[in-house]
């Protein structure tokens, strides 16, 4: 498993808010509902996205844009247009004077809107949590990033956008695969980039050796690692080889381990059957003893807690956060 399989498996869609958006202008929507994030794909008409810090982003028919964290942002046809709805955590929808717009605005299966012939479409798909291993995927994008029509084929924004509006037996998974695939490929297509600005750890995937070294770490994260036995198996010299993982991946093998490690704990740990010893042996760790001495140093809640605190408890936003 490469670096960004591992990363990109994590955040995954179960249960997805997901909707179609149909509207003429003028339109804006101000979205609050601190979702960790958010893909827009637009389908017709244009518009733009605005984040709450930075420059307003275009979005053209074709174009899909990735928006990450949990600040507001607003989707409108012009960035000038004020407000006319606020999206709430729980996905509810409201004026700016507070009164619901669930009923009025509904124009079917996962349909939403002013008119069903609106001459603006896109397509809105949620996540409204993401583990603390996708997380470090997220923390190396910029809050928004959109890829362009020319630089992809939009034909899965076009099945998405068919299979919204079905209702049948298993569809809310399908749906769910779908927008995960969706993601997959736009992140792809936007990392190969040369704008992009990829972190290290995606650009040292290509190198014979520090992305054979990421592989080894990535496939068997609970195995004795050192910096020796890591040089052995990639064919060599472990200066060589800490000189080079250190260069192009931004820390030095053992540290990359290490958060790696407490990043798969931390998600582990969310499932029910899971307890702090039976995760340590799963990431490396001798016992739960040593996974909560490390767990908590670094990310300051010990598993427990981290457990019981929710999904943001304990979010490694730190040094190594971003390079994965």
């Amino acid at each position: 498993m490469d670096a960004l399989t591992a990363l990109l498996d994590n955040p995954r869609a179960r249960g997805a808010y997901m909707l179609r958006i149909v509207l003429d202008p003028p339109w804006s929507i101000r979205v609050q509902d601190r979702s960790a994030l958010s893909l827009v794909a637009m389908v017709s008409g244009g518009g733009c996205v605005v984040p709450q810090a930075g420059a307003p982003v275009r979005l053209d028919p074709g174009d899909v844009a990735v928006v990450r964290g949990v600040d507001p942002y607003l989707l409108a046809d012009d960035p000038s247009t004020a407000p006319q709805v606020l999206v709430h955590p729980g996905q509810r929808c409201a004026t700016p004077d507070g009164e619901d717009l669930r009923d009025r605005m509904t124009l079917g299966t996962r349909a939403w809107g002013t008119t069903p012939g609106g001459s603006m479409s896109l397509l809105l798909g949620v996540y409204e949590e993401v583990g603390a291993v996708g997380q470090r995927l997220l923390n190396a994008l910029p809050p928004v990033l959109v890829v362009g029509r020319e630089r992809w084929d939009p034909t899965l924004v076009q099945l998405l956008g068919r299979e919204m509006t079905t209702q049948a037996p298993g569809q809310d998974v399908l749906l769910d695969r779908l927008l995960d695939l969706l993601l997959v490929c736009v992140l792809r297509t936007w990392l190969d980039q040369p704008e992009a600005k990829a972190p290290g750890w995606y650009r040292a995937l290509g190198d014979p050796v520090v992305g054979r070294a990421l592989r080894l770490l990535h496939d068997d994260p609970a195995r004795p690692w050192t910096v020796a036995t890591l040089a052995a198996e990639t064919g060599t010299a472990r200066a060589t080889l800490a000189r080079a993982f250190t260069g192009l991946v931004g820390s030095a093998p053992m540290t990359y381990l290490r958060e790696w490690r407490l990043a798969l704990a931390a998600d582990l740990l969310r499932e029910p059957s899971a307890t702090v010893d039976s995760v340590a042996h799963r990431v490396g760790y001798s016992n739960g003893f040593a996974l909560s001495t490390a767990f908590t140093r670094t990310r300051g809640v010990s598993p427990r807690a981290h457990r019981a605190g929710g999904p943001g408890a304990g979010r490694a936003d730190g040094p190594g956060a971003d390079r994965a």
